[in-house]
């Protein structure tokens, strides 16, 4: 039995991301920073620092960093970016991605907001259950950035948090590859 469901296509999302190691030299940190740009806010620019505070800026901080490549220096394959499409269905909006590391594929993001409610702690239980629907066990437990805030608003900071956290797990499990491949 075959069901239509009324999703509606809203738009098309990108979220980019480009790390910098923190230091005079490579070898000196190895601390990350993240700039991220969201096509869901595109007069923002998001400085993230792993696991650390976020600094929401407008499109200039780009150029700014520049200006600071004797602090921040470009880590070796930069950039990873998330492209897909933007659905809604009644309060939900679904955005599901193709992760990317240059050219190459790494993974596909899943992205829910349940649109009247912005205390994520008040509506958790219902996004799982929402989830299930069509992830099965494979939806998520609580996110870190919600453990920080049980009683905030959700602001797009937190999901770029949770972007970088993603990235960053991609990233990570490339390079165990990666490395794994060489021994």
């Amino acid at each position: 039995m075959c069901v239509v469901l009324p999703i509606t296509w809203t738009a098309n999302i990108v979220t980019d991301s480009l790390f910098s190691l923190h230091g005079r030299n490579l070898a000196q940190s190895g601390k990350l920073l993240y700039i991220m740009h969201c096509s869901e806010h595109p007069l923002s620019t998001f400085a993230l620092f792993e696991n650390g505070p976020c600094l929401v800026a407008d499109q200039n901080l780009d150029v700014l960093m520049i200006k600071l490549k004797g602090f921040f220096q470009n880590a070796k394959a930069n950039k990873m970016e998330t492209r897909g499409t933007r659905y809604q269905f009644c309060d939900f909006l679904i955005k599901i991605g193709t992760v990317t590391m240059g050219q190459s594929g790494r993974g596909i993001s899943v992205e829910v907001d349940y649109c009247p409610c912005a205390v994520p702690g008040d509506c958790w239980n219902l996004m799982v259950e929402f989830m299930q629907s069509f992830m099965g066990n494979h939806a998520p437990t609580v996110p870190p950035v919600f453990n920080s805030k049980h009683d905030a608003l959700y602001s797009p900071a937190d999901t770029m948090m949770q972007y970088m956290e993603l990235l960053n797990k991609i990233r990570k499990h490339q390079q165990g590859t990666v490395t794994g491949m060489r021994l």
